[in-house]
């Protein structure tokens, strides 16, 4: 844990840090979270620290345990899958928006975002994947040109964040199938085919929904078969 310089913005600092290490699989699921030693960590007093996982809390990436203090919570499929259902009509909005107004500067702004976001994927790097997929999407909000679907998504999109850690981090392939949608999403935009653009948007998300939330399913079912005691394992087959 590398230490953070204070800043006026130090609780949103040490907010993304700990996100971070959460996304990123440092800090796994159950993880006791201790501000003294956060704090240490980060070379920042207690009170961020504080600040920063009642933050964490309030967007359900950190739970209260019994005896335990906070801890950093288990990923929730049925949550997930509402998130996506709800961005899938939000992205479907925004994107046709996008084609009706913002189609030139699609076309002019958005070939260097799918480019960075094929790099990302070659990297390997899941950090960057992420930060990536999330720029893309912010540049559709954007495009959009209604605040309100920023401003709608984005206390959910930290969760959907580690959503996408949590399977990246297993060396997925799906990636840069990810990227072909997005660069036909553009292409539809850029062309100013409202209809096509929304159409292709909410099929983007519904599909990265259901094989995210599968992908965790299946985690969950190989991690609660391994934590089965193995005489069990025996009588179940």
């Amino acid at each position: 844990m590398p230490p953070l310089t204070p800043q006026p913005r130090l609780v949103e600092q040490v907010y993304q840090a700990i996100l971070a290490e959460i996304t990123e699989g440092k800090l796994p699921p159950n993880s006791r979270l201790i501000q003294d030693e956060l704090a240490e960590a980060y070379g920042v007093s207690r009170q961020p620290v504080q600040q920063a996982l009642l933050l964490l809390r309030s967007h359900g990436l950190v739970n209260d345990a019994p005896k335990r203090g906070l801890v950093v919570a288990a990923l929730d499929e049925e949550h997930a899958g509402n998130l996506y259902q709800i961005r899938a009509v939000l992205e479907g909005l925004a994107c046709r928006l996008a084609a009706e107004g913002g189609a030139r500067r699609a076309r002019a702004d958005g070939p260097a975002i799918i480019a960075e976001g094929w790099r990302a994927v070659e990297s390997g790097s899941v950090a960057s994947q992420i930060e990536m997929d999330t720029q893309f999407h912010r540049f559709l909000y954007e495009l959009s040109d209604n605040h309100l679907i920023a401003d709608t998504t984005k206390p959910h999109w930290d969760y959907l964040r580690r959503v996408m850690g949590e399977v990246l981090r297993q060396g997925d392939s799906v990636p840069g199938s990810l990227w072909d949608e997005h660069a036909g999403i553009l292409d539809a935009i850029g062309q100013g085919d409202a209809d096509e653009a929304e159409t292709r948007a909410r099929c983007h998300i519904t599909r990265a929904a259901d094989i995210f939330v599968a992908r965790l399913r299946e985690q969950r079912e190989a991690a609660r078969i391994l934590d089965e005691p193995k005489s069990h394992r025996r009588l179940a087959r």
